[in-house]
């Protein structure tokens, strides 16, 4: 699944260092040769403990995680809309991505000077947020005039559309985003062909002080930011950038021992990269045989023929059935052949809708 997070933020919150300790962190390009690596993509390796324990049981010769995108967008300033500063490039890097993590400043150093002079988390979204609304708007806007035309014939697909663009035209001039806005299954179609920057799903990314990380709780920036994504139906991941590039650059035992002296359970980028997967709706299958175990992505709702051609468009053609068996069976029967006479393996059809941690082997014929 080539779906992709963009992380975005004003200049001097941290996003180059945040972008750097995922760089440092990456998936060895080797192992996913059909990734074309741009300068500001990222690949990371999607941490799943199922994974490690799936090895266990397995042990198979190797294992391969998936993996997952992030990709650094240009900085942004005000008037990023008319094309100020980076703003034509921010705006079209930004139409390519699938989610928005925005790193949001909320730590004090006088030696890194703020953009506007002053540490305000909330300005800061407010900012950026505004930038993709008078995109969209602009988008909106054109779209409904000509639309409009075409509504006053009563020409009934064009009077949908018309309805469809006036309540996202009413909304964006309220200045609020267009995933606010409720539609049906047929008029979110319609909403969809916009492509429009504020539907994309969003991610708020606290950066705190390296001294910060082990009492986030009493960081007054980043309770403003929480309770800012609550209203805005968001989630919050409180990371500090800098001591995320340091962890990047430690093997796992080094890492494990480093988050341990700081208080701290999984490293700021593993729950960044886990709250990413999750934004996207992506969920995670297995494959478990003596040569590999290998943990694949897709999109949540995908049947079983959509998944194995995952693997193998060749695996989708010619799709028979899946033999599954979910992780927690699999796990509690101790192994694949306890499992089957546990009556825990399932054959399933091509209606079947695929479940995260699923573990499956697709029987096909080509």
């Amino acid at each position: 699944m080539s779906l992709t997070a963009g992380i975005v933020g004003l200049p001097n919150v941290g996003k180059s260092t945040l972008f750097n300790a995922i760089t440092k962190a990456g998936a060895e390009a080797a192992n996913y040769p059909f990734c074309t690596i741009d300068p500001n993509v990222g690949i990371v390796e999607v941490p799943d403990e199922r994974l490690l324990k799936l090895t266990e049981v397995v042990q198979p010769k190797k294992t391969i995680p998936t993996a997952f995108e992030f990709t650094d967008i240009a900085g942004i300033v005000k008037g990023a809309n008319k094309g100020e500063g980076l703003g034509n490039q921010f705006l079209s890097h930004i139409r390519q991505v699938d989610a928005i993590c925005q790193v949001v400043r909320c730590f004090e150093d006088e030696n890194i000077t703020h953009v506007s002079g002053k540490i305000d988390p909330i300005d800061d979204i407010e900012t950026i947020n505004l930038e993709l609304i008078l995109a969209d708007l602009e988008t909106v806007t054109k779209r409904y005039e000509r639309t409009e035309k075409l509504a006053r014939q009563k020409e009934k697909t064009a009077v949908q559309e018309f309805n469809v663009m006036k309540k996202l035209k009413e909304a964006l001039e309220a200045e609020q985003p267009a995933r606010t806005v409720e539609f049906s299954e047929e008029d979110q179609k319609i909403a969809s062909q916009l492509h429009l920057l504020t539907a994309k799903p969003i991610l708020y990314v606290a950066n705190v002080g390296e001294d910060e990380i082990a009492d986030v709780a009493s960081n007054e920036y980043v309770n403003k930011v929480k309770e800012f994504a609550q209203n805005d139906g968001a989630e919050v991941i409180v990371v500090s950038a800098k001591i995320e590039e340091e962890i990047a650059q430690l093997d796992q035992e080094e890492k494990e021992m480093f988050l341990e002296e700081l208080g701290i359970e999984e490293s700021g980028l593993d729950q960044l990269i886990k709250a990413s997967y999750d934004l996207l709706g992506l969920a995670t299958y297995f494959t478990a045989g003596e040569q590999e175990v290998r943990a694949w992505t897709f999109k949540k709702g995908m049947k079983a023929p959509q998944c194995a051609g995952i693997i193998h468009t060749d695996f989708e053609r010619g799709f028979i059935r899946a033999e599954t068996v979910s992780y927690d069976d699999l796990m509690d029967a101790g192994s694949m052949v306890q499992a089957r006479e546990n009556g825990k393996v399932r054959l399933e059809g091509k209606e079947y809708i695929v479940q995260d941690g699923d573990v499956i082997h697709f029987r096909f014929n080509v």
